[in-house]
């Protein structure tokens, strides 16, 4: 009889389905290699609880993924997580009952938002003037200079002393041309790297209202005598042949790691690409400054993306999204992910972990990127946050390729994309208005 009923105890468990998890859509971006960082760090959560399963999803470019959620939400079917880059920040900010900020999601599920553990600089962007976080900081970047201490060495320049100011890069510029190098200087990135991180970097606006952080008023002020000023000395630079502008988004990345170009400004991100590329020794440093401003350097600004919430879910998964950001947070997580792939660890406690773990001495230079983070910002100095950006940075390329070409002085070039510039942040207000 006991046999039996055991028998039959076992048959009814059978056939008693296990519970299934609760699945967590998150739209991503990522491609090659930082896809393989996204699945394994879903894998990792994956597999370190079993109530929540994140489903991670490439769905473009970030403008395709931004479209195709903006879609997705009028339909009811928005993923739980979109990844948007910093350029959408005010968008979607803007975007009234479409998202639920992270701060929120966190306290609802217990767990504690304590804004003094993330870099000062990161945080920041992504929180509101109440001291709420607005997005999850995931796969943020600053601005680098890169360069190639070999090309140094056959110039006659110190390979462990590049140049820390803008005059300083000229001379070693004009040093590489001499020594047979054809293109001494690059970039990539060029709006971010020369016009917003620059503006940061000397503690001067990029845009009134604080950058934008002030409200939807901003008007763009990269027009200033300083603004002015560099990308002047840029346009000097390319008549004479020791700068040499290659495209826009990434592409001064490639002519770097080939050995072609001897320095370059661009993402703290293309370390990993440059580590497998290059055949050389190279060195990363902090961004070039006019050492005559005022409080310079101050801080330079992130790039990269973040992690957005959005709304209409069921109450019971955001828990599950809570416990994946909390997982995030993990320092021994953050400081595998920095090591990996060149973003910044976005908490303190992993950005020492990583310090003594020994990476840094491993990889000369890699904590560059947070060292300039680190540091506390201003109100000039915190970010720039402004609707139809990406709209305003299209213009800001064109208008930038004009004076590498000739055709436009830096004074004409730039009061041009102001003024067209503006026009974009008029229909933002007019959109956007309370």
């Amino acid at each position: 009889m006991k046999r039996q009923l055991s028998t039959a105890a076992v048959a009814l468990a059978l056939c008693v389905p296990a519970q299934a998890q609760t699945e967590i859509q998150w739209w991503h971006s990522m491609t090659g290699g930082l896809n393989d960082w996204v699945v394994d760090l879903a894998n990792g959560f994956n597999a370190s609880q079993k109530e929540y399963k994140i489903v991670p999803t490439y769905k473009g470019s970030y403008d395709e993924s931004m479209s195709a959620s903006i879609a997705a939400f009028r339909a009811g079917k928005a993923p739980h997580i979109l990844q948007v880059y910093e350029v959408g920040t005010a968008t979607m900010m803007a975007a009234k009952g479409a998202i639920v900020p992270v701060g929120k999601v966190l306290s609802d599920a217990g767990y504690k938002f304590d804004p003094k553990a993330y870099i000062p600089a990161v945080v920041g962007y992504y929180t509101a003037p109440n001291g709420q976080m607005l997005s999850f900081p995931f796969n943020s970047s600053t601005t680098v200079l890169n360069y190639n201490k070999d090309l140094f060495k056959k110039a006659g320049l110190d390979p462990n002393k590049p140049p820390t100011t803008w005059p300083e890069l000229v001379l070693a510029a004009g040093k590489l041309k001499a020594s047979g190098v054809a293109c001494p200087f690059t970039t990539s990135w060029q709006t971010w790297t020369q016009l917003e991180s620059f503006s940061t970097w000397h503690n001067t606006l990029f845009a009134t209202h604080n950058n934008g952080f002030g409200g939807t008023k901003a008007r763009l002020a990269f027009n200033s005598p300083l603004h002015v000023r560099h990308i002047e000395n840029l346009a000097n630079m390319a008549r004479q042949g020791l700068f040499h502008y290659r495209g826009r988004g990434a592409k001064g990345d490639a002519p770097f790691y080939s050995g072609e170009c001897a320095m370059a400004t661009g993402s703290s991100a293309a370390y990993a690409s440059i580590k497998k590329n290059a055949k050389f020794d190279f060195g990363i440093a902090p961004l070039p400054y006019y050492p005559d401003v005022p409080g310079a350097p101050q801080n330079t600004i992130i790039g990269g993306a973040s992690l957005w919430v959005m709304s209409g879910k069921p109450a019971p998964e955001y828990k599950g999204v809570a416990a994946f950001f909390n997982y995030l947070t993990d320092p021994e997580i953050q400081a595998k992910s920095h090591q990996r792939t060149g973003y910044l660890p976005i908490t303190m406690a992993a950005f020492a972990l990583t310090e003594k773990s020994g990476f840094y001495q491993q990889n000369p230079g890699t904590d560059t990127s947070v060292n300039q983070m680190i540091r506390k910002t201003t109100a000039k100095s915190r970010g720039v946050r402004l609707g139809n950006f990406n709209q305003i940075r299209a213009i800001m390329e064109e208008e930038l390729e004009q004076i590498w070409a000739g055709k436009k002085s830096a004074r004409q070039g730039l009061d041009a994309a102001v003024k067209r510039g503006n026009e974009q942040l008029e229909r933002f207000e007019r959109a956007n208005k309370l």
